[in-house]
C-alpha cells in the first residue's frame, strides 16, 4: 500500500486549521458559568452568543425572579450555565437560572459559613411554611421562623426584600432553610435593652400596630411590644379595636403601667385626650332633658351616647310606663335618636342613669280618677298567664285579674281554663296603685260571696245539720248549705273509739255536728260529732241530774229521750209531766241494759 505523503500532510494541516477556528477551552466550558450577549428575543426565548460556532437560547422565564417580571433585551450581557455543546437543533444548551443558582449557592455558602445575613423575597406559601427567593436560589422558611409571634395576615410581608439567616444548607439535595425570626430576635434584643432602660410610666411613645385581637392591639415600640386594651383606645364605647386601628398603622400612645419584673407594658390612647367626665355634673344636671344616640343594647337596658366619650344607661324599667316585661331590643334599636332625662350622675363611678319614660306623660297619674276602686267595666283579655288574666284598661295600660279572683267556688286552676284570649269580660276594680304601676281587678267580686253570707248565720259551737259529700281515710267532707264546706276528722266522728270510722257514713247522709273552728282564709269549717255528743250529755246533766239525786248517766239520758219523744206528741203544757217522769225515772233506777239502749236511741233520734 502506497501512502501519499503530500495528501496526508494536507489533511493534517486542515485539521490543525480547524482546531485553530475552535475557541480556546471550548471543550472545558461544559458545566461552567460563562458570559454571553443577547442577540435577539424570539418566541419567548433569548438567543445568546457565547463566542462559539453556534448560539444558544434561554427561555425568558429564567430571567424572571420571584418578585419581578423578566427584563432582558438585545445587547444585554448575561451569565449562563453551559449544559451541553449542542442539542438536536445544533444549538448550545444554556441556562440562565442554573447560572444564577450556581452563583447564588457560592455566595450563600460563604454567608452561611460567616453567619452573615442574606437578603431574600418572600413569594409563596407551601405546606408548613413559605418559599423565599435568595437571588436565584429558592429557600424554605418554616412557619415558626416567620416572626416572634404568630401573624394572621402575612400579605404585608409578601414581595418585600428583607433579611434572613441561613439555618441549614444541603447542596446535594438543593435544600436551604432560612429564618426571619432570628433576625427579629437579634434586633429586638438590642432595641429592647435600650428601650427598657428609658421606660417609665406616663411617657408618650410612638409605635406600630403589630396585631389586633378581640380584647386589644399589640403595639411594636421598636423591639418590645405593649398591649393597648380596647377600653384604653377611646373614651367612647367601641366593640372591637378594628373600628379605630389597623395592622401597620403608626400610633402615638402613653405608657400607663410598666412591670419591671415581667416587662409587661400597658398602653393607652385615650389618655392623650382630655377626660370628658371632668365637671360632668355641670354638663348634665339632674332632670335635664337631652338628646342622644343608642350605641348598644343589653338584656338589662340600652346605652345612649350623650356626647363623644359620654354614655348613660337607660335601664329597662325606665323605658316605658306600661311595657314592663319586654326586651329592650323591642323598644329601641342601635343608632336610634332618643330623648332622655338625667336621673342620676356619679362622676366617681363614671355612671349616668337616664330615663326615657320620664320624658313622656305618665298614664298612671290619672288612672285612679278614671277607674276608682269598686267600679266595673267591660274589656278585652289581652293575655293569659299561669297566674292570671291581663285585661285592657286604657290604651296600652293593662290590669291583672289574679287566678284567685276568678271564682268563689271553682278551683283557680280550673276557673282560668274557661277564659280565652281576646274575649270580652266584665271586671271590678279592686286596687289602684300608681306608685307600683299596678291595677288589681276581680271577676268573682261581681257577685256576693256565698261563704260570707253563709257565715253570717253561723258561729262557733253551733250545732248544724250537714250533708256528707266525700269519704276519706282521715275523715269525711260535708256541706253546710250552699257554698260552705266543712270537714270532720276521724277522731271527731264519735265519742266512742270503736265508732270513729269514716266508712260507716255514706255520701248524701245527713249528720248533726258541732262547729269547732271557722277558717276564713281557707274558707273551711271544722266540725265534730264527738263534740256534739259531749255537749248534749253536758246539757242533759245540767237539766236532769244533780249531785245528790243518785241518778246515773243512763237514767238522765233516758229521761231526756222521753222528753224529746213526748215533745213531738203532746202540747207544751205537758212538759212538766215529762220532768216529773224524769224525776220518777231517777228514783226507780231501771236496769243497766235498758240504760244503754235508751242512750243509743236518744243519740240516733237527735241525729
Amino acid at each position: 500500500m502506497t501512502i501519499n505523503l503530500a495528501t496526508q500532510t494536507q489533511e493534517i494541516e486542515s485539521f490543525a486549521a480547524l482546531l485553530d477556528e475552535t475557541p480556546e477551552g471550548s471543550v472545558d466550558i461544559v458545566g461552567k458559568v460563562i458570559k454571553g450577549s443577547v442577540i435577539s428575543i424570539s418566541n419567548d426565548y433569548a438567543i445568546i452568543d457565547v463566542g462559539l460556532k453556534s448560539e444558544g437560547r434561554v427561555p425568558l422565564r429564567e430571567f424572571a425572579t420571584a418578585a419581578k417580571e423578566p427584563r432582558v433585551k438585545a445587547g444585554d450581557r448575561v451569565e449562563v450555565y453551559v449544559e451541553r455543546m449542542e442539542d438536536r437543533d445544533g444549538l448550545i444548551v444554556l441556562s440562565h437560572e442554573k447560572a444564577r443558582r450556581e452563583a447564588a449557592w457560592l455566595e450563600l455558602e460563604r454567608s452561611h459559613k460567616a453567619a452573615q445575613q442574606v437578603n431574600g423575597v418572600l413569594f409563596g406559601r407551601v405546606k408548613g411554611g413559605f418559599t423565599v427567593d435568595l437571588g436565584g436560589a429558592v429557600a424554605f422558611l418554616p412557619g415558626s421562623q416567620l416572626d416572634i409571634r404568630p401573624i394572621k395576615d402575612i400579605s404585608p410581608l409578601m414581595g418585600i426584600e428583607q433579611p434572613f439567616i441561613i439555618l441549614k444548607m444541603d447542596r446535594t439535595r438543593g435544600n436551604i432553610v432560612v429564618s426571619r425570626r432570628a433576625i427579629l430576635e437579634e434586633t429586638r434584643t438590642e432595641a429592647r435593652s435600650e428601650l427598657l432602660s428609658n421606660m417609665e410610666e406616663g411617657k408618650i411613645v410612638e409605635g406600630t400596630v403589630k396585631n389586633i385581637t378581640d380584647y386589644g392591639a399589640f403595639i411594636d415600640l421598636g423591639g418590645i411590644d405593649g398591649l393597648l386594651h380596647v377600653t384604653d383606645i377611646s373614651w367612647r364605647r367601641i366593640s372591637h379595636p378594628s373600628e379605630m386601628l389597623h395592622v401597620g398603622q403608626n400610633v402615638k400612645v402613653q405608657i400607663i403601667r410598666y412591670n419591671k419584673d415581667t416587662h409587661r407594658i400597658s398602653l393607652g390612647m385615650k389618655q392623650l385626650e382630655s377626660d370628658p367626665w371632668q365637671n360632668i355634673e355641670a354638663k348634665f344636671p339632674l332632670h335635664a332633658k337631652l338628646s342622644g344616640t343608642v350605641t348598644n343594647i343589653a338584656d338589662y337596658g340600652a346605652f345612649v351616647e350623650l356626647e363623644p366619650g359620654i354614655e348613660g344607661l337607660v335601664h329597662v324599667s325606665e323605658m316605658s310606663w306600661i311595657k314592663k316585661n319586654v326586651h329592650p331590643s323591642k323598644l329601641l334599636s342601635v343608632g336610634q335618636n332618643v330623648e332622655v332625662m338625667v336621673l342620676e350622675v356619679d362622676s366617681n363611678k363614671r355612671r349616668i342613669a337616664l330615663g326615657i319614660k320620664q320624658c313622656q306623660e305618665n298614664p298612671w297619674a290619672t288612672v285612679a280618677e278614671k277607674y276608682p276602686v269598686g267600679s266595673e267595666f267591660e274589656s278585652e283579655i289581652r293575655n293569659i298567664t299561669e297566674f292570671g288574666l291581663f285585661v285592657a284598661v286604657s290604651g296600652d295600660l293593662d290590669g291583672m285579674v289574679h287566678m284567685s279572683d276568678l271564682s268563689w267556688s271553682e278551683p283557680s286552676d280550673e276557673a282560668i281554663k274557661s277564659y280565652k284570649k281576646g274575649e270580652k269580660i266584665t271586671v271590678k276594680v279592686l286596687e289602684v296603685d300608681p306608685e307600683k304601676e299596678r291595677i288589681s281587678l276581680g271577676v268573682k267580686q261581681l257577685t256576693a260571696d256565698p261563704f260570707a253570707e253563709g257565715l253570717a248565720a253561723l258561729k262557733h259551737n253551733d250545732i248544724v245539720t250537714c250533708e256528707v259529700t266525700a269519704i276519706q281515710e282521715a275523715g269525711i267532707e260535708v256541706k253546710i248549705g250552699e257554698g260552705i264546706e266543712g270537714f270532720i276528722r276521724k277522731t271527731d266522728l264519735s265519742k266512742e273509739r270503736a265508732e270513729q270510722r269514716s266508712d260507716r257514713f255514706a255520701v248524701g247522709e245527713k249528720v248533726d255536728a258541732k262547729i269547732i273552728n271557722i277558717d276564713r282564709s281557707t274558707r273551711r269549717i271544722s266540725l265534730s260529732i264527738k263534740g256534739r255528743e259531749i255537749a248534749e250529755e253536758k246539757e242533759a246533766m245540767a237539766t236532769y241530774g244533780s249531785a245528790d239525786s243518785g241518778a246515773s248517766l243512763g237514767d238522765i239520758l233516758g229521761a231526756a229521750f222521753d222528753k224529746v219523744k213526748d215533745k213531738s206528741k203532746e202540747e207544751k203544757p205537758k212538759e212538766k209531766k215529762v220532768s216529773k217522769t224524769a224525776s220518777n225515772a231517777s228514783e226507780e233506777k231501771p236496769a243497766k241494759t235498758s240504760k244503754k239502749k235508751t242512750a243509743d236511741t236518744n243519740i240516733a233520734d237527735t241525729e
